[in-house]
C-alpha cells in the first residue's frame, strides 16, 4: 500500500479514536451527573414525604432555615429549637435519657458536639449525607478539604472559619493600630496598667485567645505568663463594665470582650485588630458554624436535604446574607462564594498567617490557666 494512503488511513483511524473517546467521556459525565441528580431528586421526594425537619441551632441560623430553606423546600416543615450550646446539649441528653429522639441536626458552635455528643457516641458520620457536586468538591473549600472537629474527621463538620486576633479590643482614641505590629507590643511599658481582661478562668471568647497564645510558636507560655505578670493587668467578670471602661479610656486594651460589634455600631470608640495586621497572624476557628447529625434521627431524608443545602454555595451565601444583618461576624470556609458581606474583622485574607484552633486543645486549658494564675501571683494580682 502506498505511503500516502497508509498515512490517510492512520489519520482517519486516529480521528475516529478521538471522537469515540470524547463521546464515551461525554456519556460517562452525563451518566455521572444523572446519577447524583436522580439520587438527589429521590432524596428530596422522600424528605417531602417525611414532611418535617427538626433542628437544634443557635439563633443566628433560625432565619436561614425558617426563611431561605423553607422557601426552597416548602413541603418540609421546619421546626427549630434555639439556644446556647450548653442549653441545647443538656436538652438533647435529657431527651436521650428519656428515649426520646426528636432532633435531626445540630447547627451551632464546636464545643458541645465534641465534648458532649461525640463522647456520648450519639452522632452519625456526616460524609455519607453529602451528595451535591458543589458540596463534595473539595477545591471549593478552605485548604482544599472538608474540615471536621473530631479526631476521626467524620462526625462534626465545620463550615465556618472565622479569624480572630487574640480577642483583643482597643480604644481607638488611645491606640493607633499601625503602631502595634506584634502581640508582644502589648508588653511595652507604655501600656502598663492599661490592659483589662475578662476573668481568664471562665469559659468564653477568652478561651480561644488563650489557646491561640499558648499554641503559637512565636508566643507560647512565656507570652501568657508575662501578659499576666508584667502589665498590671486588671481582671473583671462584667463584660458591660469592660466595654464601659474601654470606651471611656480608662483602659486602652481589653481581652475577651463580647458584643464588641454592637458597641461599635453604637458609635463607641472601639475597634479590633484586622486579620493579618499583626506579624504572628490570627487564629481561625468555628465560633458558630458546625453541623452534626444524630443517630436515630426521625427525619433522615430531610436531614440529608438540609445538610446539603446548608453546605452548598446557595446555603452558605444565604447564611452570610443573614449574618450581614447582624454585623457580618463570621466567615464561611467555602472559598467560591462572595465574602463582601463578611466584616473585614472576620474575613480571612489571602497571604496572612493563620493558626487553626484544634478543639481538642480545650483539654489544655487547665495547664494554660495554671500559667495565668502563677503570672498574676508574681505580678501581685494573685487569684
Amino acid at each position: 500500500m502506498p505511503k500516502p494512503i497508509r498515512f490517510i488511513i492512520a489519520f482517519v483511524l486516529a480521528l475516529l479514536f478521538c471522537l469515540v473517546g470524547s463521546t464515551l467521556n461525554s456519556i460517562s459525565a452525563a451518566e455521572s451527573k444523572h446519577g447524583w441528580q436522580a439520587e438527589w431528586d429521590k432524596t428530596v421526594k422522600a424528605a417531602e414525604d417525611e414532611g418535617a425537619l427538626v433542628l437544634y441551632i443557635t439563633g443566628a441560623f433560625e432565619p436561614v432555615f425558617r426563611e431561605a430553606f423553607q422557601k426552597k423546600f416548602p413541603k418540609i416543615k421546619v421546626t427549630t429549637v434555639t439556644g446556647r450550646g450548653p442549653e441545647l446539649s443538656q436538652r438533647v441528653m435529657s431527651e436521650r435519657r428519656a428515649e426520646k429522639f426528636a432532633v435531626d441536626l445540630y447547627v451551632s458552635g464546636n464545643i458541645s458536639p465534641l465534648t458532649v455528643f461525640h463522647r456520648a457516641k450519639i452522632l452519625q458520620p456526616v460524609q455519607p449525607l453529602l451528595l451535591l457536586p458543589d458540596v463534595v468538591d473539595l477545591s471549593a473549600w478552605y485548604e482544599g478539604k472538608h474540615h471536621y472537629d473530631d479526631a476521626e474527621n467524620r462526625y462534626i463538620f465545620v463550615f465556618e472559619g472565622t479569624p480572630r486576633s487574640g480577642e483583643i479590643t482597643f480604644n481607638s482614641k488611645l491606640v493607633n493600630p499601625a503602631e502595634i505590629r506584634s502581640y508582644w507590643d502589648l508588653l511595652n511599658p507604655r501600656w502598663k496598667g492599661k490592659i483589662v481582661s475578662v476573668d481568664p478562668f471562665q469559659s468564653g471568647p477568652i478561651s480561644a485567645a488563650q489557646m491561640f497564645f499558648f499554641k503559637h510558636p512565636e508566643l507560647g507560655p512565656e507570652f501568657i505568663r508575662r501578659l499576666h505578670s508584667d502589665t498590671e493587668i486588671t481582671i473583671l467578670r462584667s463584660n458591660e463594665q469592660m466595654l464601659d471602661w474601654l470606651s471611656a479610656g480608662k483602659y486602652a486594651f481589653g481581652i475577651g470582650a463580647r458584643n464588641v460589634d454592637d458597641a461599635m455600631m453604637q458609635g463607641l470608640p472601639l475597634n479590633q485588630f484586622l486579620p493579618g495586621s499583626l506579624k504572628e497572624g490570627s487564629s481561625v476557628t468555628a465560633y458558630n458554624g458546625t453541623l452534626s447529625y444524630f443517630n436515630r434521627a426521625p427525619h433522615a431524608n430531610a436531614a440529608k436535604v438540609a445538610a446539603n443545602w446548608l453546605l452548598s454555595r446557595e446555603g452558605q451565601s444565604a447564611w452570610l446574607d443573614y449574618n450581614h444583618k447582624t454585623g457580618g461576624l463570621y466567615d464561611s470556609l467555602r472559598e467560591d462564594i462572595s465574602k463582601d458581606k463578611v466584616s473585614e474583622r472576620a474575613r480571612r485574607v489571602k497571604g496572612a498567617k493563620f493558626l487553626w484552633l484544634n478543639p481538642a486543645w480545650i483539654e489544655e486549658l487547665d495547664a494554660i490557666r495554671d500559667i495565668i494564675k502563677k503570672g498574676l501571683a508574681s505580678g501581685g494580682k494573685g487569684k
